[in-house]
């Protein structure tokens, strides 16, 4: 399983950005795809999943500003991220879990900063 991240970048607090992860076979086939990430000195985290009936899940600190959603029939899962914050700064990894295999992306970095 590949996973190919893209949009990160460096932004200004308060702003959006939109991650998308594109997975080289079809989401339905995982349990759950997400993203994780990971700060300078800290542990990874999980920031937002859908599972495969569609339901999503949320870290505390990104409920009512980040949304995971599913790309139509392209094998594609986005985050949509508003409201940035400095806190946010990171690297952010798209996953792919099936059968209690992880596969990762590479990670894109996000930088929130004035």
């Amino acid at each position: 399983v590949q996973l190919v991240e893209s949009g990160g970048g460096l932004v200004q607090p308060g702003g959006s950005l939109r991650l998308s992860c594109e997975v080289s076979e079809n989401l339905l086939m995982f349990n759950d795809v997400g993203w994780y990430r990971q700060a300078p000195g800290s542990q990874r985290e999980l920031v937002a999943n859908i599972n495969v009936g569609g339901i999503t899940n949320y870290a505390d600190s990104v409920k009512g500003r980040f949304t995971i959603f599913r790309v139509g029939a392209e094998n594609t899962v986005a985050l949509q991220m508003i409201l940035l914050k400095p806190e946010d700064t990171a690297i952010y990894y798209c996953y792919a879990r099936a059968l209690g295999r992880i596969s990762w992306g590479q990670g894109t970095q996000v930088t929130v900063t004035s």
